[in-house]
């Protein structure tokens, strides 16, 4: 019980740190100094999602579930979760690793543009 408990807050904590990490900037919009943590978790999950390699967070889920006895999985974190959310199965085999790079480039992309807007916003003279 406590290892499905713990795979479950890291499961938790992993999509909230997609989350931040992909909309974070607009975070930063409110919060600027909060730009000194968004910007190394945009950047890790960018590697992530373009090296094709795996968060050490989804081993670590796994390994909590097979522990406490559940089956584990074998995609990665965002392969196994978000993706079945967001794209049907038939696209999910025929995208594949061009998915994955392809939401790399337009996490990079919307933050880039977010950053843009924090940066006009900031150096505009205060009235």
């Amino acid at each position: 019980m406590w290892y499905r408990l713990l795979a479950d807050a890291v499961l938790v904590f992993h999509f909230g740190f997609i989350a931040f990490a992909a909309a974070g900037a607009l975070a930063v919009l409110r919060w600027p100094r909060l730009a000194w943590l968004h910007l190394p978790a945009m950047a890790w999950a960018a590697y992530v999602m373009l090296s094709g390699d795996i968060c050490p967070l989804t081993p670590l889920e796994i390994w909590f579930r097979r522990a406490g006895g559940e089956g584990g999985y074998e995609r990665s974190f965002i392969e196994h979760y978000l993706v079945p959310l967001v794209y049907p199965d038939a696209v999910q085999g025929a995208m594949g690793r061009g998915l994955q790079i392809a939401l790399g480039v337009g996490l990079l992309l919307f933050n880039a543009v977010a950053y843009a807007l924090v940066w006009r916003q900031r150096s505009r003279p205060r009235a």
